[in-house]
């Protein structure tokens, strides 16, 4: 089906208005993006995240009437419409086009993270079939790589043949799409508990799972409100620092003493203080870095540090 694409360059202050405006003159949907290599790193709790300098764009059925489309947009904003333009869009298979930019990850030790829809590579790996949707978590980012890698490290069969994860159960705190919890299944876990805030997560990770064969009651998944008390051999959280350091209480009462922390979604910059709200607790291993991001690995004391 051919397409028409309308580009609007404006500011955060007028995205909404114009995102309103795109939606009621028919648009089929509506993308904002950075205009200016901005990053927006962590928004505050409850903060819309814009870029000070916004390109909104709104994709339009090619049967429309563009300057009849335009003059109605230009009638429902408060003020003239900002620098804009209209694209034709080459009419292609957007579903093939979108699946073709994944492909297999090697996490090192024998671990694939591979999209449903393609052939592993190495029959004989550990293969994580992956279906990539709304929940975040593909393997691609530095810090789920980060955390797969460690991972598959410590799950890696030593000299005397036995199984590291034998028998252990983790915690998989902001699973997402579940990629880290159904990892350490995958990898010989015995049971992974997964939370997250948000219930399109809850169902990704149940959908992956089924997906690599994991039976449901191996990865149960709550809203946080609803987490049972566990004592996980190994947490894993992949969130942000902000909320990281917040739930420093909470991910220490879920890891049980000699257990494993392993962190990510924080940057070099916020690795201290992050390091800081678990110490009196954990005792860290060297810290992982990919480009800007960090992974904090950590082993639970048998007591807290003193004071």
């Amino acid at each position: 089906m051919p397409w028409l694409q309308l580009r609007i360059d404006t500011d955060r202050h007028r995205a909404a208005e114009l995102e309103d405006a795109l939606l009621a003159a028919g648009a089929a949907s509506v993308t904002l993006q950075d205009n200016a290599d901005q990053p927006i790193l962590e928004p505050a709790l409850g903060e819309t995240p814009l870029w000070e300098s916004t390109r909104i764009t709104g994709l339009f059925d090619a049967s429309i009437d563009v300057a009849a489309v335009t003059r109605e947009l230009a009638g429902l904003c408060s003020k003239p419409l900002p620098p804009h333009r209209w694209e034709q869009l080459e009419d292609k298979d957007w579903e093939r086009e979108w699946m073709q930019h994944y492909q297999p990850i090697d996490c090192g030790n024998n671990l694939w993270i591979c999209p449903s829809w393609l052939q592993p590579p190495v029959a004989d790996a550990t293969n994580l079939l992956l279906d990539p949707g709304l929940a975040f978590g593909t393997g691609t980012h530095p810090t789920t790589f980060l955390c797969l890698q460690w991972l598959a490290e410590q799950a890696a069969v030593t000299d005397s043949g036995t199984a590291p994860f034998a028998n252990r159960v983790f915690v998989d705190y902001g699973c997402g799409s579940g990629i880290l919890g159904i990892a350490a299944l995958l990898l010989g876990g015995q049971q992974v508990t997964g939370v997250d805030i948000d219930p399109q997560a809850l169902l990704a990770s149940r959908d992956n799972a089924a997906r690599n064969g994991i039976a449901a009651e191996r990865l149960p998944v709550f809203l946080p409100a609803q987490c049972p008390p566990v004592e996980a051999d190994i947490l894993l959280a992949n969130i942000l620092a902000g909320p990281l350091a917040q739930l420093a209480p909470t991910l220490t009462d879920l890891t049980r003493r000699g257990g494993w922390l392993c962190l990510s979604g924080i940057l070099v910059e916020q690795a201290d203080a992050v390091m800081a709200a678990y110490r009196p607790w954990f005792e860290f291993e060297p810290v992982r870095t990919m480009e800007e991001w960090v992974c904090l690995t950590a082993r639970k004391r048998a007591s807290p540090a003193c004071p």
